[in-house]
């Protein structure tokens, strides 16, 4: 297991499902990596979930994605939260580690989804909004 931080939302566990360069994707279920699917194109940026979270908008964990160095998929980190990558149909993506690099983040999106930065104290407010998965 992977609990959040006492400094959660500020600070929060990240596991990486999918690394930067890889087609590969793999999805956390309970403590577990399994793999999800080979993606045609390979991810530009380190993608994965912060355990214990829900978003509601899919009724998963929250998604993040980590600009800066990863191990391997299945890893796990704690990371400070830099931002908020807000999309239109409220799948926000939790931005870690550094904002070096988001440029890449931003133009993996479809314009249709409205992909746009947000400060990382919205990142804050959206997360401590959300319920986790136990509630």
């Amino acid at each position: 297991m992977h609990p959040q931080p006492a400094s959660f939302p500020r600070r929060a566990v990240f596991v990486l499902e999918w690394l930067r360069g890889s087609c590969e994707r793999f999805v956390l279920q309970g403590d577990h990596l399994q793999p999800y699917r080979t993606e045609p194109l390979p991810a530009p940026v380190h993608y994965g979930c912060l355990p214990g979270t829900l978003n509601p908008a899919d009724g998963v964990e929250v998604d993040a994605v980590l600009l800066g160095p990863a191990e391997r998929t299945g890893w796990a980190g704690e990371f400070d939260v830099v931002g908020l990558l807000h999309l239109e149909d409220l799948d926000h993506k939790v931005i870690l580690g550094s904002l070096a690099g988001v440029e890449a983040l931003l133009a993996w999106f479809p314009p249709e989804r409205g992909a746009r930065l947000e400060p990382a104290e919205n990142a804050w407010a959206w997360l401590a909004a959300l319920r986790s998965p136990s509630a």
